[in-house]
């Protein structure tokens, strides 16, 4: 059970002041996910991704032209449009004895402006200051106050990252209400530590997290961001320790085959394997033989053939006569994988099923029978493999793909729905090693570091999106000449906030170029919709598929060829690279175009400096590591709910090490959290939502 003091954290968003049932819906989009609706932890670790100096000038001569400005000012005049121009701007003139500002308002509501800058009053006004004909003005003020209300304008206003429909004063307004509701916690952390650290309590830091008193705080390495950047990672290690504990304790079982199957299905392959993958198969049959529980990671660059590998481990499952199961992160990528697998399976004489949450009525019921009564040797899905009522007659092995968009607790999970199941984890996203031992420390690890034969170098480039027409011309071009091309956009609508082309706007453009040719593809589609797009993609039917990030993980279709990155500028270079990772799969040569908005900021120019000069996953893990400023390395926060929310690995590395040590010395001494501070552990196990290491406890 949740401590209660915990409850007003993980109550509705809806529950805040302010958030009806419409916004609530928004905020459940941005900030839930397929387990929850948003909730107001979600909004308490929302932590800002800038802020704005509202600091008064001295005067209006000293307000900074081209920034954001505040200052006092004396209402002096309006000016209404001529009766002949009604679309012009209304213009209120205010001043001080140093100079003038002409406030500017299109489409403006006059009696309100009335009200609020009556002709004599003094105002306190806050916008971006700017500089028309040689003249101040400032167009829609963000903020008029009463001089007497001045306490009410924060000197530095945080600002979030944003959704359709949710503005920035109203998801400021929110997150305050969230923060609010932070309760006094027990200290969880080691009292020695703290002093030394100087790190505050928790919920001082998230209030000055959300209140940031310069901004140095939004951007910089904060006590307060680091003092709860370790809570999480201490939550994670401590997670991770208790699984340790838990999988020395438990006793695996022998899953013996003879070897016939995976014969079987080798042969059927159209490629040789390489030395990297039958060393993999080799260490997996030699962990599934071995009486203790297999927990192994298979790290492989993009394209390196790791499916196979998975394949051949679950042949052997199905040689002892016992189930496997692989689980996907996306629909679209379990439904590819269950396509890719099935006739290498029918050939070997293996029975394969899909079970995502979209299979409904007889043909679950089909599926779910199958399972318990062992006629279905490996079953391939999504989270739907959690649920109540997925019962399995014997399951020996769970396959997890892509690591980092499932938890530790979800592996354990997955883990639960058999007898000693063992697991293997697969992940394209190379990891910095330091990362790997941290991070997955409760595994051995695999590497496939050569790419299978036949694959050909990707020549990438970058291109100004100025010369948007080119690009679009040498694309038709390839698709004139029998190739397939990728579109990648990264948004699905036009945000207000940010420049960026949405899949929606480019689809409509690239249509009438392209016509019929020219598919749609991104994650806020129905799931129907979202196969037909595919699979007209694959069977060649459309030439040419716009796409969200949807596509970054998996997808294989050999004859495409091509890939424009529309803002490159704007990705993380871990996910850059497994996007370029969709194209070069079949024999003929690939190109990949970054197409960017400058002017770049060094770390925009590094990395595309990085992805031009290597495809060495490896290689640009460390970059990534050693550039990134934001998200979390295995993956992007564009990947739904990530693993860290407060932590930054790539600069957390100490903390990550201590954590990491404090988390074993509190096991060894408290294996139960039965001290007052394994008692406050547990809180935090569970305000980071690890909480199924709770569950170890309990199961001893």
């Amino acid at each position: 059970m949740r401590p209660s003091i915990l409850d007003p954290l993980f109550a509705p968003a809806t529950t805040l002041a302010g958030v009806g049932p419409k916004l609530g819906k928004l905020l459940d989009k941005f900030l839930g996910d397929e387990s929850h609706d948003a909730r107001v932890i979600d909004l308490l670790f929302h932590l800002p991704s800038g802020a704005i100096d509202r600091r008064p000038s001295e005067s209006i001569a000293e307000a900074p032209i081209g920034e954001i400005a505040t200052f006092a000012a004396r209402v002096s005049e309006h000016r209404p449009p001529p009766p002949t121009k009604a679309k012009a701007p209304y213009r209120i003139l205010v001043e001080d004895e140093t100079g003038d500002v002409t406030l500017v308002f299109f489409h403006a509501d006059v009696r309100h402006l009335l009200q609020t800058l009556p002709v004599g009053a003094y105002r306190l006004i806050s916008g971006k200051l700017e500089l028309w004909d040689g003249m101040r003005q400032m167009v829609h003020p963000d903020r008029v106050l009463d001089p007497k209300l001045a306490a009410s304008l924060p000197s530095i206003e945080p600002v979030y990252r944003l959704t359709e429909g949710v503005g920035g004063r109203i998801m400021a307004r929110i997150v305050a209400g969230a923060a609010e509701r932070c309760p006094d916690l027990p200290e969880w952390q080691d009292e020695g530590f703290l002093a030394k650290a100087g790190f505050p309590a928790f919920r001082p830091a998230m209030q000055a997290l959300h209140h940031p008193p310069d901004l140095k705080a939004v951007e910089g390495d904060t006590v307060a961001r680091r003092r709860v950047g370790y809570d999480e990672l201490l939550a994670s290690q401590i997670a991770l320790a208790l699984v340790r504990r838990q999988q020395k304790k438990m006793a695996g079982r022998v899953t013996a085959g003879d070897g016939a199957l995976r014969r079987a299905i080798e042969a059927a392959l159209p490629f040789k394997l390489t030395d990297g993958q039958r060393k993999a198969v080799a260490d997996i049959h030699d962990d599934m033989e071995k009486p203790e529980r297999m927990l192994r990671l298979l790290q492989g660059d993009v394209g390196s053939g790791k499916t196979v590998v998975a394949l051949m481990a679950m042949a052997a499952a199905a040689e002892a006569k016992r189930q496997s199961v692989l689980m996907a992160p996306t629909e679209i990528l379990a439904r590819q994988h269950a396509e890719r697998l099935a006739p290498l399976a029918e050939k070997a004489g293996l029975k394969l099923a899909l079970l995502t949450g979209r299979e409904k009525g007889a043909g679950r019921r089909q599926v779910l029978a199958g399972l318990a009564g062992g006629e279905i040797d490996i079953v391939v899905g999504t989270h739907a493999l959690f649920q109540e009522g997925v019962d399995f007659h014997d399951l020996a092995l769970a396959v997890v793909d892509e690591q980092h968009r499932f938890g530790v607790h979800q592996r354990l999970l997955l883990g639960a729905k058999g007898e000693a199941v063992d697991v293997l984890v697969m992940t394209a996203t190379p990891i910095p090693r330091t990362l790997a031992l941290t991070w997955f420390g409760d595994m051995d690890v695999s590497i496939l570091s050569e790419k299978p034969a036949g694959r050909k170098p990707i020549a990438t480039k970058a291109i100004s999106s100025e010369r948007y027409d080119e690009v679009v011309g040498a694309v038709g071009r390839a698709i004139e000449a029998g190739a397939q091309v990728y579109w990648v956009c990264p948004l699905v609508q036009e945000s207000d906030t940010l420049d960026v082309a949405a899949a929606q706007q480019r689809f409509e453009a690239l249509q009438e170029e392209f016509g019929a040719k020219v598919g749609l593809l991104h994650g806020q589609m129905p799931g129907r919709d979202k196969d037909a797009a595919m699979a007209a993609f694959v069977a060649g039917e459309t030439r040419l598929l716009v796409s969200t990030t949807v596509i970054e993980v998996g997808v294989d279709v050999p004859n495409a060829s091509v890939m424009v990155i529309e803002h490159a500028e704007r990705f993380g270079l871990a996910q850059l690279h497994q996007l370029r990772g969709r194209i070069g799969r079949g024999s003929a040569a690939s190109t990949c175009l970054l197409l960017y908005k400058g002017p770049l900021g060094p770390v925009a120019e590094a990395r595309l400096t990085i992805m031009r000069e290597t495809e060495d996953g490896f290689r640009i893990a460390e970059e990534d590591l050693r550039l990134r400023g934001e998200g979390e390395v295995l993956g992007t926060k564009q990947s739904g709910s990530p693993d860290w929310r407060i932590a930054r690995p790539e600069v957390d590395g100490d903390l990550l090490a201590a954590a990491r040590d404090d988390a074993r010395l509190l096991i060894e001494r408290d294996p139960n959290l039965e001290t007052p501070r394994g008692q406050a552990i547990r809180t935090l196990l569970y305000l980071f939502e690890r909480d199924v290491a709770i569950r170890l406890l309990r199961a001893g």
